[in-house]
């Protein structure tokens, strides 16, 4: 059986007047992720640990933020899309395992809701599904509450 791992890394800036998407899930929030889509940041890090693991480069250069059709896209509709050209290219995601980077709010409470929708997206269980979260301290952007970044790895099997 062919496997391949990829790995998939994500940052945006938080501001005010933005709605916080977490997986898909909105998470109540006084600050929202900045970007051109809805700014995912944990599917955006899963998208581009599926891309490249099947060696078809990022997110970015599949959904350019410089086309206007991706403005503020819902990030579930990329997750679809990243995930259909890994099935054209024989793959499919044995599990997906990734960590969220943020001060607050709290995403320990959103999980379930998030394994959910990600698991329904990319057609495995919601065991297959891992996700965790951490703050960083206090220290750094990240700790000022300023940005929130996401890792991701994945595995894909043949099909």
């Amino acid at each position: 059986m062919k496997i391949k791992v990829g790995f998939g890394v994500d940052v945006h800036q938080l501001v005010e007047n933005r709605k916080l998407f977490i997986g898909g899930v909105e998470i109540p929030s006084e600050l929202g992720a900045l970007g051109h889509s809805d700014a995912d940041v944990l599917l955006h890090a899963i998208c581009d640990a599926m891309l490249g693991a099947v060696n078809l480069r990022d997110i970015g250069f599949h959904f350019s933020d410089k086309d206007p059709k991706y403005k503020d896209i819902d990030s579930k509709i990329l997750l679809r899309d990243s995930y259909a050209l890994v099935k054209q290219k024989g793959f499919e995601i044995g599990n997906i395992d990734a960590t969220v980077v943020l001060e607050k709010p709290k995403v320990n409470p959103h999980i379930p809701a998030i394994q959910k929708v990600i698991s329904e997206i990319l057609e495995i269980d919601e065991d297959d599904v891992s996700i965790k979260a951490t703050t960083h301290e206090k220290v750094d952007s990240f700790g000022k509450q300023e940005a929130i970044k996401a890792y991701a790895v994945c595995l894909l099997s043949k099909i």
